[in-house]
């Protein structure tokens, strides 16, 4: 079993007293993680199948191309264009991610202090912007050429943005404390 479901399967008890909760299912959840690129300008189509294999490979799942949805002449963009690919992950390759993100591609990102706790929305939901895609160790470091960023979102269960940080805290997302001053 994955650290981080583990985590997830206490949250309810860590958190019970500090936001009343009466029964286990009023405590927040991980439903889905949505990891997200651009392709930018109109790319050749091997390169586009690169980035769609590397997107695999670190989900794990195969990623859906994202067509635009209207035409834009200044951008020469053509409405139906691959503009993004994005994946949707759940159940055990969900867990898998998020295991994979906190404990090794995080802490390999360079200048690391932690994720700011802004990245949470008022929906309880936390998106972070990742410039790299060579943080994760799927990744090959020889073509570095070809590096493109993500975006990853983590959708939770939470009613708040304060429930939502004390429960990714809980789940083991580092995130930068308040108090502590840069």
């Amino acid at each position: 079993m994955s650290l981080t479901k583990e985590r997830q399967q206490t949250a309810y008890a860590a958190l019970k007293k500090e936001f009343g909760y009466t029964s286990v299912m009023q405590g927040p959840r991980i439903e889905k993680v949505i990891v997200s690129t651009g392709v930018g300008k109109k790319r050749e189509k091997n390169q586009l199948a690169l980035i769609q294999d590397r997107l695999a490979k670190i989900t794990g799942q195969k990623a859906a191309p994202r067509a635009a949805k209207i035409s834009i002449a200044s951008f020469k963009v053509r409405e139906g264009d691959t503009v993004g690919l994005q994946t949707t992950l759940r159940g055990a390759r969900m867990y898998d991610f998020l295991d994979k993100l906190i404990h090794i591609a995080l802490p390999r990102t360079r200048d690391f202090r932690g994720l700011p706790p802004t990245a949470i929305d008022d929906m309880g939901n936390c998106t972070i912007g990742i410039r790299e895609h060579t943080i994760f160790p799927e990744t090959s470091d020889e073509d570095l050429k070809d590096v493109f960023g993500l975006a990853i979102t983590i959708v939770t269960s939470a009613k708040s943005k304060a429930e939502a940080e004390a429960f990714l805290r809980h789940v083991g997302m580092p995130f930068v404390d308040a108090s502590v001053k840069r």
